[in-house]
């Protein structure tokens, strides 16, 4: 068995993504970003129309900010900090929703920051890719860190032994999302976040019962 393991998510984890994404779509696309709506389908409006963007749209304006404005993200507070203390302790990659072109991008974005890590990609729920490099690293604990209840919910159903803190770094939105079902643990700053990893660390595998410490 090796280190414990951290699979840690990126945007709104690490790096805030909604507001300066928001700032680019009104700067440079003449759209409204409302982020209190947690789907694209009625967040993202024309600002002359008030009609939300089309779905084709919304995605071309996703991938054009992944493109060319990733230098718009600036760490979220405390992440840097907590990560380093954490790499003491723990192995630590980054699993993140973009597609494979930027895949070289986020790991220098990341390394800019301070947080030279390995980067896995994916799309879609984080439960196969997980267990993949859980099988890859054979860790003596795993701890999953994630904004967003679905990835926690695929995690929780394909690697139950593993350790989920639902985190909501953007102050912006975290007052407006709710607790991960299947999370341990909704912690949105990184100072009681860090003391909560590494207390689970600490503690061994998640027990497959699902219960909130």
């Amino acid at each position: 068995m090796t280190r414990p393991l951290i699979i840690t998510d990126c945007d709104e984890v690490l790096l805030h993504m909604v507001v300066p994404f928001r700032a680019w779509l009104d700067e440079h696309h003449d759209v409204h970003f409302d982020m209190r709506e947690r789907g694209f389908a009625e967040a993202l409006r024309h600002k002359d129309s008030g009609k939300p963007l089309e779905r084709a749209l919304v995605w071309e304006l996703l991938i054009g900010f992944f493109d060319t404005e990733m230098h718009r993200q600036a760490p979220i507070a405390g992440a840097v900090e907590a990560m380093d203390r954490l790499s003491r302790i723990a192995d630590i990659v980054v699993l993140t929703n973009i597609t494979e072109r930027h895949h070289r991008q986020r790991e220098e974005q990341l390394a800019a920051h301070g947080l030279d890590l390995p980067v896995h990609w994916n799309q879609g729920g984080k439960g196969p890719p997980l267990t993949a490099i859980i099988a890859e690293r054979q860790p003596s604990v795993t701890l999953f860190i994630d904004d967003l209840a679905e990835h926690h919910a695929s995690v929780a159903d394909h690697a139950p032994g593993v350790w989920r803190l639902h985190m909501v770094g953007e102050p912006e939105i975290a007052r407006e999302v709710g607790a991960a079902p299947l999370a341990h643990a909704r912690i949105d700053d990184w100072a009681a976040a860090e003391a909560w990893i590494a207390a689970r660390l600490a503690e061994g595998p998640a027990p497959d019962n699902f219960l909130t410490p």
